[in-house]
């Protein structure tokens, strides 16, 4: 996931899945005949090292290189069959006629390579000349062709699983990104209508406060908007967000809530997912504050540990339940929150929850520390 900037915003462009490097490479016709002279080469240098005293090279090259010269007609006309690619057996019968016709063009090949090459005189290409000497090498010449077309059918096989795989893993991307969405559309209308329950409670008490508290949550609803497209952003946008919160928050209980925020400038602009510290907090002044008549105060922190991010989300409030659990809670927030942390960092999170020593709760995260337009 790449960002760019666009009028002031950042905006999440989706990178184009990468193609292995073999697809790429043998997707160009000039470089998949160089490989395959290269290739060719190597064989014919191969089979020429036991026989140099005697024979000579020349001939085994000649031979290697020939069938490199073929390979790419060979290619187009297996490319050419009327079957698809699982039709072996229709396929497989075809190349009977083909592999007769194409050692015949074999030999005639050969025997002009030996010739540029000085093994033998131009006039050896004589058909009568060549009649006498060519079926010696026939038979050898057929296996050879079924050598190649088996080469090829395994390459074909091979590039079929590659692109079922990156359908495979596209599929489990679209899936993840959904089930990330469907998390993300439950947060929305929950902090909306939690605010709006905050706001109508002070309609006919305050109209004045509750005019600040509308225009608060005109601004919640714009960065809301802004970011629902994307599953991270930078931990400054993360606090703006939380600070309209947070000015609803205090119209209503006043100098009974006590906020402190304490970021490290170096983490400021870390990417962390989109809307999350607004349901904690809230979770926080919902189930601490709000049952202490006293009120109390929420301390959210955020510090660079190593190659970590780390949140912290506290309250002073009335703590935990006695037998309390991550797993049997039924608050939206937290269950939504860990989700999706776990969505967009498998094996790369912490999320844990625990009374605070002192009285309260603390939540805590760790995310791997990185910065937007990073890769993953």
């Amino acid at each position: 996931m790449a960002t760019v900037a666009e009028s002031g915003k950042i905006v999440a462009v989706e990178r184009p899945p990468r193609l292995p490097l073999t697809r790429v490479i043998m997707r160009s016709w000039p470089v998949r005949t160089a490989l395959i002279l290269l290739g060719s080469t190597v064989i014919g240098l191969i089979f020429a090292l036991p026989i140099w005293a005697e024979m000579g090279w020349k001939q085994s090259m000649a031979q290697w290189w020939a069938w490199g010269l073929m390979a790419p007609l060979i290619f187009r006309a297996d490319r050419a069959l009327p079957f698809s690619g699982r039709q072996f057996g229709q396929r497989a019968v075809a190349h009977i006629p083909c592999s007769i016709l194409f050692t015949s063009l074999y030999i005639y090949v050969f025997f002009a390579v030996r010739a540029a090459i000085g093994d033998i005189k131009w006039e050896s290409l004589r058909p009568g000349h060549m009649l006498k000497a060519g079926p010696g090498w026939f038979i050898w010449s057929v296996l050879i062709y079924w050598m190649i077309v088996g080469a090829l059918q395994a390459y074909r096989y091979y590039e079929r699983y590659l692109s079922s795989e990156l359908r495979l893993e596209r599929m489990e991307k679209s899936y993840s990104q959904a089930r990330l969405n469907a998390l993300r559309m439950q947060l929305d209308p929950h902090f909306l209508f939690n605010a709006l329950n905050t706001i109508s409670s002070h309609v006919e008490r305050d109209p004045r406060l509750t005019r600040r508290m509308i225009e608060h949550l005109g601004d919640l609803l714009r960065l809301s908007l802004e970011s629902k497209d994307r599953h991270e952003v930078p931990l400054a946008e993360e606090l703006a967000f939380l600070d309209h919160y947070l000015e609803i928050q205090k119209i209503r209980f006043g100098d009974q809530l006590t906020v402190d925020i304490d970021v490290a400038p170096e983490v400021r602009y870390a990417a962390v997912p989109s809307l999350l510290l607004q349901p904690l907090v809230e979770n926080a002044i919902r189930h601490g504050i709000s049952r202490r008549i006293s009120g109390g105060a929420v301390m959210v922190t955020a510090r660079a540990v190593g190659q970590n991010l780390v949140i912290q989300v506290e309250d002073d409030g009335v703590g935990l339940a006695p037998g309390w659990t991550l797993e049997n809670s039924s608050g939206l927030g937290l269950a939504v929150t860990r989700e999706r942390i776990a969505g967009i960092y498998p094996a790369q999170h912490v999320f844990t929850v625990r009374r605070r020593p002192e009285g309260g709760t603390r939540v805590e995260i760790v995310l791997p520390l990185r910065f937007q337009g990073e890769e993953a």
